[in-house]
């Protein structure tokens, strides 16, 4: 572990563990002392330099950041998730199992984002339908991106839209309302174009569970 890390009480992390420089684990959000929160990271994980993960934190086992990750408090992430350099994760976020995040992505509170789920560089997921209008914070939520979805990169995502089981954002879609199961949608906004049978990378899989 870097001599540079710091842990706030609390904080508990699994055998095998990897941290870089500058690390900071368990800091207090607004409104809580260091130490009221607790912090968990399940064993194996690998938390590269300059990361920063608030407190109130369950996190499962073979955890990665790419550099300079945000990870906001009372989250619950599964297990072998992956979040890419430069992403940010607000609060009240649930991340499922072998979750991939690239990099430069951001989101927001109160997001759902189920197992086996990838998501490509630079999306964007918002959760204020009218932003600063006297009702948004009572109303924020955020995408549920189904098991097995996949969201190409630049893609936007509107508040509270259903990315469905399996399905495929084309990169750079603007998605404004849910997308059906194994569907794949490109533009702005995203319209259906075909199924994910229909593009032969997916076309001789069969629907495990997982959502492929």
């Amino acid at each position: 572990m870097s001599d540079s890390a710091i842990f706030y009480p609390n904080v508990s992390l699994g055998e095998g563990h990897q941290v870089g420089d500058f690390v900071i684990v368990g800091v207090p959000p607004r409104g809580a002392a260091a130490g009221d929160l607790e912090t968990g990271i399940g064993p194996n994980a690998i938390i590269r330099s300059h990361t920063v993960i608030y407190a109130g934190n369950r996190i499962g086992a073979g955890f990665q950041t790419g550099h300079s990750v945000m990870i906001r408090e009372l989250n619950e992430i599964g297990d072998d998730v992956s979040i890419g350099t430069h992403s940010i994760i607000e609060h009240h976020v649930k991340i499922g199992n072998r979750v991939r995040i690239h990099s430069n992505v951001f989101i927001p509170e109160y997001s759902i984002v189920e197992d086996d789920a990838w998501i490509g560089p630079n999306v964007v997921v918002t959760n204020a339908l009218y932003p600063q209008s006297a009702e948004a914070k009572a109303t924020l939520k955020g995408a549920h991106i189904m098991p097995g979805a996949k969201i190409g990169a630049n893609s936007t995502l509107l508040p509270g839209v259903v990315i469905g089981r399996g399905a495929l954002v084309g990169a750079g879609a603007v998605v404004v309302s849910d997308v059906p199961d194994r569907k794949v949608v490109v533009g702005n906004p995203a319209r259906v174009i075909k199924d994910l049978s229909d593009l032969s990378a997916y076309g001789t899989e069969k629907d495990t569970g997982k959502g492929v």
